[in-house]
């Protein structure tokens, strides 16, 4: 059964050796259920001891005894039974604890590499955990005792051991042959189920536009399509299960059927004493239990198996921890060496044979028209993507291997689209750090000059937010989020299109935070298409179709800027990653 081939093929990754320091438990679990089944054939003896002694001897005293014995023996099973659960349950906590915090990194890779759907990963790990150590588990650990219970029926009759174990290997194959019938469906529905859930996610973080422009009933047909195929793959699924189902309940009551017949027969003929006929009918009910088990489990098992790839995909894309070495804190010495970048699937390249250097406590203006790679070279400055080839160094140290956490706490970076997190705006400018003070809070909203509007709010800095920010305004998200960019004082702050959403006023609180930036000694990069925006920078950089156009001191790139158009060279179109690729 292919859900259970991650037992014997597990990837060298967080998920595959959190599976395997799980084999100690597992083999402890396995040997609880070794005692529960023995102890389960005191109920067949139990049952034969009535018939076969107390109903002939008439005897109260050997009755009650018998009962207590059985009763004792079946409370210490329980017990057995309920740690066997415990051990498996610890084992889940245990796994989610190794892998939880993984996945929700790579999570953030996947959404940098623009990988759509990816937040079904941590709902894909708690069914996989629940289903590994829920009722189909512990129905496989009963699975290898089968042979006991036959074996012990075997000894009673063989023809009884023939029918059980011919009834085994039916139920078998009925679930083989019912989860062939419905793997495909269940496929396409499951992944028709993702596909609306992000439909809809994607609807109602967008839900202005769509409200303002009429779009719901289009966006409607869009989504109910692959609802539809949800609803129809899945009930095409539903009815091929539930007919192998009943196929699987008409034989299992059969083969119960014919055990009590074949009993009955061999009492008749004088073969086995009557009080074998119930001994046998518990007997091969255990033998069959766990198969039921399974069956009944099959979909949910599946759904474990897909959710089992889904994580596993996730994780071989994700890129490996950073090194744990601590680097000090950056003195802002910047170089941009060859980068050339394109996003996964793209054709040409967004950015080709980027080179520039900055010295501490400079400001670079990067300038350019749209679609000229401007956040882009944003995104590759602060480490977000890794370039095709090329590295971009702050202090000598590649930005996109550096700690995310220890980079984060020497920088800043303000998006072009500013989101802000449920929460305070105190929590929020301080990035939900434990260890960041309120002082450092308020000089970074004072540095940011956004202090008098943040008191001005209805609790000040213990304002909430909402999600995403939707209680304020654009302005004040971009202005909240330029304070929490210059946090703690950074020694490397990329600003993209930071004036884009401000007033007057906000526009020249910008400029004077971007003033208290230098003279604290960090290293800015402004990245618009206004030049205006750029007047306290020491050096321009001009980007057009993904190239370094023009680089250098301010005032010389601004004067070549205003030359006429027909005296400035044209930028070459960008090669595509083809070219790039095949010269490595």
């Amino acid at each position: 059964m292919k859900f259970l081939t991650f037992l014997t093929n597990l990837p060298d990754n967080v998920l595959g050796r959190a599976l395997r320091d799980g084999y100690k438990p597992a083999a402890v679990a396995f040997g609880f259920s070794l005692v529960s089944n023995l102890l389960y054939l005191a109920l067949p003896l139990y049952t034969f001891q009535i018939y076969g002694r107390v109903m002939i001897s008439q005897s109260m005293g050997t009755l009650w005894m018998l009962t207590l014995v059985t009763l004792i023996v079946f409370a210490i099973s329980s017990v057995i039974d309920d740690y066997r659960a415990r051990i498996l349950i610890n084992f889940g906590v245990t796994l989610d604890q190794r892998v939880s915090g993984r996945v929700f990194t790579s999570l953030f890779d996947a959404a940098v590499r623009g990988e759509p759907g990816r937040a079904q990963a941590l709902r894909d790990l708690d069914q996989f955990r629940q289903s590994l150590t829920g009722i189909a588990a512990a129905a496989f650990f009963d699975v290898p005792w089968i042979p006991v219970f036959l074996g012990v029926l075997f000894i009673i009759d063989p023809l009884v051991g023939v029918i059980t174990l011919s009834g085994a290997g039916i139920l078998f194959l009925l679930a083989v042959a019912q989860a062939r019938a419905t793997q495909s469906a269940l496929k396409d529905a499951n992944e028709a189920a993702l596909k609306s859930y992000a439909f809809t996610d994607a609807a109602l973080r967008n839900g202005e536009v769509v409200r303002a422009m009429g779009m719901l009933p289009t966006l409607g047909q869009a989504w109910a399509k692959h609802r539809g195929i949800t609803i129809e793959r899945g009930a095409v699924a539903a009815e091929a299960s539930n007919m192998y189902t009943d196929i699987i309940k008409a034989v299992r009551m059969a083969i119960q059927v014919l055990i009590i017949a074949i009993g009955a027969f061999l009492i008749i003929k004088g073969e086995i004493h009557s009080g074998m006929l119930f001994a046998n009918m518990i007997l091969a009910s255990r033998a069959l239990q766990p198969i039921e088990k399974i069956v009944g489990s099959w979909d949910p098992l599946n759904n474990m198996f897909r959710a089992y790839v889904r994580l596993n995909q996730l994780l071989a894309k994700a890129e490996p921890p950073a090194s744990a070495t601590a680097l000090p804190r950056p003195l802002g010495k910047l170089s941009v060496e060859g980068v050339n970048f394109a996003p996964p699937g793209a054709q040409r390249l967004i950015l080709s044979n980027i080179n520039f250097a900055l010295d501490p406590n400079e400001v670079l203006g990067v300038i350019g028209p749209s679609g000229a790679g401007k956040s882009t070279l944003a995104r590759l400055l602060v480490g977000i993507w890794k370039p095709l080839q090329g590295v971009a160094r702050l202090d000598g140290a590649d930005v996109f291997t550096w700690d995310r956490a220890d980079f984060g706490r020497y920088s800043g970076y303000l998006p072009q689209d500013t989101e802000l997190f449920a929460g305070t705006v105190r929590n929020n400018i301080a990035r939900f750090r434990p260890d960041v003070t309120d002082e450092e809070v308020v000089t970074a909203a004072q540095l940011a000059g956004v202090h008098e509007l943040i008191l001005r709010m209805p609790k000040g800095y213990d304002t909430e937010v909402g999600e995403g920010g939707v209680v304020l305004s654009a302005g004040q998200r971009q202005r909240v989020g330029l304070a929490r960019a210059m946090l703690a004082n950074p020694a490397f702050v990329v600003l993209d299109e930071p004036n884009a959403n401000l007033d007057a006023e906000g526009e020249e609180a910008l400029m004077r935070a971007i003033d208290a930036m230098k003279a604290n000694g960090a290293t800015v990069v402004i990245i618009s298409h206004k030049p205006g925006v750029c007047r306290a920078a020491d050096k321009m950089l001009v980007l057009r179709e993904g190239r370094v156009e023009l680089f250098g001191p301010r005032d010389q790139v601004m004067a070549r800027l205003m030359k006429p158009a027909a005296t400035a060279p044209a930028a070459p179109a960008a090669p595509e990653v083809r070219a790039v690729e095949a010269g490595r």
